[in-house]
């Protein structure tokens, strides 16, 4: 513990109930991202299909899209610890159903659809949950902290998560991944029970849900530097993350490497994002971050790029570390500022709208990419998402001298932190 208070990159893990969250997520999280991948190799395989990749993709978030305002008002109006376990715990039966079918032979492509479309609609409430009750398990003076590493402990499961999907599936299937990743939400459920937390005090409502959740929407829209960041949260989910829906047919029609090559190239990608995530939890102030926010868009441009066209494994596996520590690095910049800036009370509903970015607009970049790879190549495709990239990084860093300024003026009224 006296490591853990003297670390500034691990100064979060000094509160009991984040040491709770982070450990239970951390074994959650591995179980979620075996099972991502475990269900795009089983599509794939069961289909061949490039399109039907991107099918279940949308199915599985585009709820999210929709729901997340929903999501976000639960969030602000109920006790969010409550709310996270009811959703881990209806994923848990989920997954559970999903390793059953595959295990005994039934599963039908129809079925995973269904079984990924009801976990969009919980994710539509977890995420904007999850997100917002960071801030009740840490000081305020830690949140940026607690941020980072929880975006590093989001990383570490995928890598670890990939690397024994591909050995699992290689060995002994898809549907033991789905039923380890079923067990694995008991850890993050008894933690969150185990967690010691101040009475939940609900929000005061003097007017309709609906009402509530336009409030969210008209703080968003009418503060420029968060509508900023947002927008490049949504173009990095619709343009550039879509590559990952793509990764099973670079593993084994390009490098030819089957499911074990899939979770290393995936699992590259996590080494990356973990870094990244880690040089954010090193930081104690928000100086430059939107500067980073720009220059990391536009360096995971390139190196997607790079990536669609290349045909060394080696290589292409540079450019995934590339890839996932310059993305981590944008999507935690702009997560990092939005909860620095917003107010408390609407925070459940910010990060909806994150949500709704993130993951919302994914499903539409996921399906358009699989389409594309079909009629075009993964190549020409991953390259098109790339150029989208650049020139979103370009405007920002355009204005970022007046987003900053934003961002300043923002800070100003909580005067919690400051940006250089």
């Amino acid at each position: 513990m006296a490591r853990i208070r003297n670390s500034a990159t691990l100064r979060a893990l000094r509160y009991p109930n984040f040491q709770l969250f982070f450990a239970g997520q951390l074994i959650s999280l591995i179980g979620t991202w075996m099972q991502n991948v475990a269900q795009s190799w089983l599509v794939y395989r069961l289909t061949g299909s490039s399109a039907l990749l991107g099918l279940v993709s949308f199915i599985g978030q585009i709820p999210v899209l929709f729901l997340s305002p929903v999501g976000g008002y639960a969030a602000d109006r109920f006790s969010r610890r409550n709310l996270v376990v009811v959703t881990q715990s209806v994923s848990m039966v989920l997954a559970l159903i999903l390793a059953a079918l595959t295990l005994t032979g039934t599963i039908r492509i129809w079925e995973i659809f269904v079984l990924a479309g009801l976990l969009g609609v919980v994710n539509s409430f977890d995420i904007p949950a999850r997100q917002s009750f960071l801030v009740e398990m840490v000081g305020r003076e830690d949140m940026i902290n607690a941020i980072a590493l929880n975006s590093s402990m989001f990383n570490g499961a995928r890598i670890v998560g990939p690397a024994i999907a591909g050995l699992l599936v290689a060995k002994i299937g898809e549907g033991w991944c789905f039923f380890a990743n079923g067990v694995s939400y008991v850890a993050v459920i008894a933690g969150l029970l185990m967690m010691r937390l101040e009475p939940f005090r609900r929000m005061h409502q003097a007017v309709s849900a609906f009402h509530t959740v336009r409030e969210g929407f008209r703080y968003v829209a009418g503060t420029r530097p968060v509508r900023a960041l947002l927008l490049m949260v949504g173009v990095l989910s619709f343009a550039g993350l879509p590559y990952l829906v793509l990764m099973p047919i670079f593993a084994d029609s390009v490098f030819h490497k089957g499911a074990s090559g899939l979770g290393l190239l995936l699992g590259v990608a996590g080494v990356g994002a973990l870094s990244g995530a880690l040089l954010l939890a090193s930081r104690t102030v928000l100086s430059g971050l939107t500067q980073w926010e720009g220059i990391a868009m536009g360096v995971f441009a390139v190196a997607l790029a790079a990536f669609a066209y290349s045909t060394v494994f080696w290589f292409s596996c540079a450019m995934l570390y590339v890839m996932g520590f310059s993305g981590m690095i944008q999507m935690g910049a702009a997560n990092t500022l939005i909860q620095s800036v917003v107010p408390d009370h609407l925070r459940g509903r910010v990060m909806s709208a994150y949500s709704m970015m993130y993951m919302g607009f994914g499903p539409f970049g996921a399906m358009f990419a699989g389409l594309a790879a079909d009629r075009f190549g993964a190549a020409l495709t991953l390259s098109v998402g790339a150029a989208v990239c650049l020139i979103a990084s370009a405007l920002f860093v355009w204005r970022t001298a007046a987003i900053r300024e934003g961002i300043r003026v923002l800070l100003a009224k909580p005067a919690t932190v400051t940006v250089e």
